[in-house]
């Protein structure tokens, strides 16, 4: 396995004899391990940064992210994916996840359903994606045929491509996209399981990607979610949270507040702030380009 050129697909010769190593041993392992993980991220700060700008042009276009992956990476994409409109109140449509094998593949592995290139370029095909629309192919190994045809597709449509990679990927790929973002995490602690380190650093880059992105577009006040969708009653407590403390006023207040904004907490708060009408905190806003901080000032 070592004649693999994927580093992902080498031994790591730090946990070579693990499986005589005992619970406790077995953590320390892993932990040291997960700590290199942070550092090789960081290694990608100037090409992540990149990624957001161009992202934040595609939302502000009215364009759509896409995360193409298989197996783990694939089920990273749409966890970032879903978890953005709760976060951020944006359309379920603007930021999406597409996974080889399909649905069933979330719960279950779907063998040989990433082998086909000609999936990739299928599965984007469905989705409509075109040249306003950004696609990043997430693939630990760097080589997943299904995550290289859906590149290959969308490059040929005029989209904005990505790669998210733990280990180096080939110049064929590189010359397609606008951004590699290429954390070397290298050998896993079980050989090949791509669901350890490269799986964490891929997380990681996906949380900034699309966090940064929204943050951009002011879907944040400060580090305040002022764009959440009050789903669940978690979600409403934080919204009034939110008013009881930007806007100092009492948990009533911040609920009858947020009614009255048509429970849009970033509305409430120039409503508050700047003693305006619904209607015309949202015009505001608007003119501000989303961003509240230029509408009413410092959190």
């Amino acid at each position: 396995m070592s004649l693999d050129s994927r580093i992902t697909e080498h031994r790591n010769p730090r946990s070579a004899q693990i499986d005589l190593a005992t619970p406790d041993e077995i953590v320390a392992i892993m932990n040291a391990e997960d700590r290199t993980v942070a550092d090789a991220v960081a290694s990608q700060r100037d090409q992540i940064a990149r990624a957001i700008t161009i992202i934040e042009g595609v939302f502000r276009g009215g364009g759509r992210l896409f995360y193409v992956g298989a197996g783990t990476s694939g089920r990273l994409g749409i966890l970032d994916a879903s978890e953005c409109p709760p976060t951020f109140g944006s359309d379920p449509e603007m930021v999406q996840g597409i996974i080889a094998g399909g649905p069933p593949a979330v719960f279950r592995s779907q063998e040989g359903a990433e082998d086909l290139p000609e999936n990739g370029a299928a599965a984007i095909d469905e989705r409509g994606l075109n040249d306003q629309d950004c696609l990043v192919g997430i693939a630990a190994s760097g080589t997943t045929p299904f995550v290289r045809g859906a590149l290959f597709r969308a490059h040929e449509l005029g989209a904005r491509t990505m790669v998210v990679a733990c280990t180096p990927v080939s110049s064929d790929v590189t010359s397609m996209v606008d951004v590699a973002m290429v954390a070397i995490t290298g050998p896993e602690v079980v050989t090949g399981s791509t669901r350890l380190k490269a799986g964490t650093a891929t997380k990681l880059i996906l949380n900034m990607l699309t966090t940064g992105a929204m943050i951009r577009l002011g879907k944040t006040w400060g580090n305040l979610m002022v764009d959440l969708r009050a789903t669940n009653i978690k979600l409403k407590d934080r919204s009034e949270r939110i008013l009881m403390e930007s806007c100092s006023i009492s948990r009533d207040d911040a609920r009858t507040l947020l009614e009255a904004a048509g429970g849009s907490v970033k509305v409430a708060i120039v409503m508050h702030r700047a003693g305006i009408s619904q209607e015309e905190a949202a015009h505001r806003i608007h003119e501000a380009g989303g961003l509240i901080r230029r509408v009413v000032g410092d959190p």
